[in-house]
């Protein structure tokens, strides 16, 4: 297919940052009296708040998001770059793809300067949409931006929910098995093991410019 635009996730698509946040979670859970690896399971692709709601409906999720970004700060700068992704991101125009994540916008500028990463001009966050992942609003918002119709947009996604969210804008939806095996990402239409293999999807992007986004 003739894609328009590529929409990629951030954390385990191109941040490695399965590891610190299993640190923050489990963590959070063991202060909350929570069982670690059943929050763990429930945090995949969605902004923290919404998580907190699902695993401990009587906390309050505003006041627990300020202790996940305390612990999150404490992490430093340990969200290394996906391999590969440096690479990619120089190798498109920058008005040919964006970034569409459950995170918030000052640690992801922050993680993509310490990771060597660029920023593309079209950045949707959590704090970007009403309904954050499983919902399509954000793909949604990013194609708009873009001016891409939504079944021309790629997206690239690692997790159940991100990858359940694209396929709800209507888009192509690449599977990278970073984080989850293959036969948990069965929606996508195709799946990955690295950055390296989506390079047959984005050769026209990578040569065009922003001749694809016309229509």
């Amino acid at each position: 297919m003739d894609f328009a635009a590529v929409l990629f996730d951030v954390d385990g698509v191109l941040l490695d940052s399965t590891a610190a946040h299993h640190r923050i979670w489990t963590t959070w859970a063991e202060l909350r009296h929570l069982n670690p690896d059943t929050v763990w399971q429930q945090t995949f692709g969605r902004r923290p708040e919404d998580t907190v709601q699902d695993v401990a409906p009587y906390l309050d999720p505003i006041a627990e998001r300020r202790v996940l970004d305390e612990l999150m700060r404490l992490e430093g700068d340990a969200f290394p770059p996906v391999t590969g992704a440096a690479a990619l991101l120089d190798s498109l125009p920058l008005d040919v793809w964006a970034i569409v994540t459950s995170g918030s916008r000052k640690p992801v500028h922050q993680r993509f300067r310490h990771a060597g990463l660029r920023l593309p001009k079209v950045q949707i966050y959590g704090e970007d949409v009403l309904k954050a992942k499983p919902h399509p609003d954000g793909y949604l918002l990013a194609a708009a931006h873009l001016g891409a119709e939504p079944a021309r947009c790629l997206v690239v996604e690692d997790a159940p929910a991100g990858i359940e969210a694209g396929k709800a804008a209507g888009c192509t939806v690449i599977g990278i098995t970073s984080t989850h095996r293959a036969e948990e990402l069965l929606q996508a239409d195709a799946c990955i093991a690295s950055l390296a293999e989506l390079t047959p999807y984005l050769t026209r992007l990578q040569t065009r410019g922003g001749e694809g986004l016309q229509g």
